[in-house]
């Protein structure tokens, strides 16, 4: 289910994305805000998982709590909690499936589950299609190994219209128009100029002073300055280019000259926006008109003014082999597009995770029940008292297909009696909960498949988090802390020496 998190100005975000949640929250204790860091950490390195970390760390803290009051010391429980976490991790590694980062039927079933519990679930496929698409366009192997930066691909969030409206432009769409009403709208086998130099006259960057005694130096004066402009509208015009997005500002009189000429122009644009074009069009960022040639200009087969709404925005389409696309989200209402962002964003993070890496898992709880399995039989090898701390590992990884059991409004007990059984068999190690039938079944089948990258990520920091509070046995106030409270509120009293 979603959360609407209202602000204390008003302002409203209904979401269900852990991240976003936690990030948004008024946290005020000191251990909780710890937590809040796990969540930022998961979306930050794999953009998935954030509440199955959170989730996770909470059990690992509750079931330590447990072992404390057996007086067993923190720093035993820390010891077995990291050896289980690295256990895990390995184990999971072993049992990983290999997937090609050219199977774009498996690689869309990863983003399909990615997004299967978020608002735009019921248009999953439409979306996963979209992220595999747009990441096996900016995929590129370096070093025999393949990378996808996924900054590559912009999302241009504008409401109106339904989701499904949404569409992926083989190029970069800017929020910016076109510059002056008598250039042409439409440019089709574009020639483009990508200029980081300001289309003005320069002003000195020293004081000077300028003596004009008569009306024929000012005329000369003036007149030098828009030989200058018409100059280097002359160098673009030559180079053979049809469309001119400049970084920096350009002159009107440069502007009408353009105009003449038929050349589109747009002026102001982000650097951001400059980088992404080089990487669609394959043009060069060049400092000076003067050197431009055509070897610099980058290639479209299209460049438009399209109106949204109430904005204007110049799409760059259908660039030859575009390394940056953008995808236009739609949606019914600003919130709607918002969620749409947040869910499009996991579903490109895990299409990256499992492009990069080559390896998945199978979803619903399967992998934390078969690592559970495994870490139970490990406790038993080990021994002594770490062995109850790998052991409360083990039940704590149960949590996640039992929340999951509870979220889809089934019996957890059952569920996780039915799985354990399940998992006992070695051709069983991709059980998971069903939420639609409510049994464990095979995930694999059902097509929910998750990157172990995020696994592994959530078993690192959910581990992190809780040894880091482990060893805490006490919260002293520290100096300036009367000073560094909010206005208007008196300072919180120092807690009176609590045990975590």
């Amino acid at each position: 289910m979603d959360k609407m998190l209202v602000s204390g100005i008003g302002d409203v975000v209904i979401t269900n994305d852990g991240a976003t949640i936690l990030k948004e929250l008024d946290v005020q204790h000191p251990a909780a805000k710890m937590l809040v860091e796990v969540a930022k950490t998961q979306d930050n390195e794999v953009g998935d998982g954030t509440t199955t970390a959170v989730v996770l760390a909470g059990q690992l803290l509750s079931k330590a709590e447990k072992l404390l009051d057996l007086d067993v010391h923190p720093t035993v429980i820390v010891d077995g909690y990291k050896k289980a976490a690295d256990r895990a991790s390995s184990y999971l590694s072993k049992i990983a499936l290999t997937v090609d980062p050219k199977d774009e039927e498996r690689l869309r079933q990863v983003a399909a589950t990615a997004m299967a519990t978020k608002d735009i679930s019921a248009e999953k496929e439409f979306f996963a299609k979209l992220a595999v698409k747009a990441v096996q366009q900016i995929k590129e192997e370096r070093d025999g190994k393949v990378r996808a930066d996924i900054d590559l691909v912009k999302v241009v969030k504008k409401h109106g219209k339904s989701t499904e409206e949404t569409e992926l432009v083989e190029g970069v769409v800017i929020d910016k128009e076109v510059s002056h009403s008598q250039m042409p709208k439409q440019v089709h086998n574009a020639k483009v100029a990508l200029l980081n130099q300001k289309l003005e006259i320069e002003k000195t960057e020293f004081d000077a002073k300028i003596n004009i005694e008569n009306p024929d130096q000012m005329h000369k004066f003036l007149d030098e300055e828009e030989r200058m402009l018409k100059e280097m509208v002359e160098q673009i015009a030559n180079s053979g280019a049809n469309v001119v997005l400049c970084e920096k500002g350009i002159d009107d009189i440069a502007l009408h000259f353009l105009a003449k000429r038929g050349i589109v122009a747009s002026k102001n644009l982000s650097s951001g926006d400059m980088e992404k074009l080089a990487k669609a069009t394959g043009g060069k960022i060049l400092a000076s008109t003067k050197d431009l040639s055509h070897e610099a200009l980058g290639e479209a087969k299209l460049v438009e003014e399209v109106k949204i709404g109430d904005d204007k925005l110049i799409y760059v389409r259908e660039c030859r082999d575009p390394r940056a696309v953008t995808i236009v989200l739609r949606g019914g209402s600003e919130h709607v597009v918002d969620e749409a962002e947040r869910s499009l964003h996991d579903g490109l993070c895990v299409v990256r995770n499992a492009v990069e890496d080559g390896k998945i898992v199978a979803g619903g709880g399967a992998p934390e029940a078969e690592a559970a399995k495994d870490l139970k039989s490990y406790a038993t090898t080990v021994g002594g008292r770490e062995q109850l701390a790998i052991e409360a590992f083990a039940e704590a990884l149960e949590s996640i297909p039992m929340t999951l059991a509870a979220n889809a409004g089934l019996d957890p007990i059952d569920v996780m009696v039915d799985l354990r059984a399940k998992h006992e068999s070695p051709e069983n190690k991709w059980a998971g909960v069903d939420a639609m039938s409510g049994k464990a079944e095979d995930m694999l089948k059902q097509n929910v498949v998750e990157p172990l990258r995020t696994k592994q990520q959530v078993l690192r920091s959910a581990t992190e988090a809780a040894c880091m509070i482990l060893r805490i046995d006490d919260v002293v106030s520290a100096k300036g802390v009367k000073e560094a409270g909010p206005p208007g509120r008196p300072p919180m009293p120092p807690p009176g020496g609590e045990e975590y």
